[in-house]
């Protein structure tokens, strides 16, 4: 039932590609072709696509260390829940055992079947306890993916952009970026501004 922290990064990585494809839908209504630029006016155009870093955003957007927080927290209780439960029947299991010997065979009977039981409706509670662990990972990338959808969809618009990529190092769908395209320190502070306002 641990968190692993690569879950959370590649949500991410999903979750920007995406946001960026519907960046670039939302902008297909303007169909009239770019004008001509001139050579004294090319680098001074906006760009139309653009790419933020993504180890950095994972690394520096307070709201994902905020979320990991919340999932380790809760990963570690479930764990810790789960391992005094087991301890509790291991206990119970060689207290039977030393004393088995001495039982009659009816009270020996009757403590197994009811140790049996309780491993049964362990193996259930640890079961249920990783699902729910579970669920609240999903719950949580299901919340920072509207996030940050709704962010990106709102900055290209603001910028004009027609898509936004992610960087990511020994991710190989992008080998190069212009250090010019890359709008990451911007968008991780506005998303935390943003989400600094959210907590007050």
């Amino acid at each position: 039932m641990k968190i692993k922290a690569s879950i959370v990064t590649k949500s991410v990585l999903a979750i920007l590609i995406a946001a960026g494809v519907s960046a670039c839908n939302q902008n297909k209504t303007d169909t009239k072709p770019a004008a001509a630029t001139t050579a004294g006016t090319t680098n001074s155009a906006a760009p139309e696509i653009v790419y933020i870093n993504q180890d950095s955003l994972v690394a520096k957007y307070e709201y994902i260390k905020d979320m990991d927080k919340r999932l380790n927290d809760k990963g570690k209780a479930a764990q810790s829940d789960v391992a005094s439960r087991q301890q509790a029947i291991q206990r119970e299991y060689v207290e039977y055992q030393k004393a088995a010997a001495t039982m009659p065979a009816d009270q020996r009977q009757a403590t197994e079947q009811r140790l049996q039981k309780k491993g049964q409706e362990f193996q259930q509670y640890q079961q249920n306890a990783g699902a729910q662990v579970q669920n609240d990972q999903l719950s949580e990338q299901t919340k920072l993916y509207d996030k940050l959808v709704e962010f990106t969809k709102a900055y290209a618009k603001e910028k004009g952009y027609k898509m936004i990529l992610t960087y990511q190092k020994g991710n190989t769908t992008m080998l190069y970026g212009d250090p010019s395209l890359d709008v990451t320190a911007d968008v991780i502070k506005r998303l935390n501004e943003a989400y600094a306002k959210d907590k007050k």
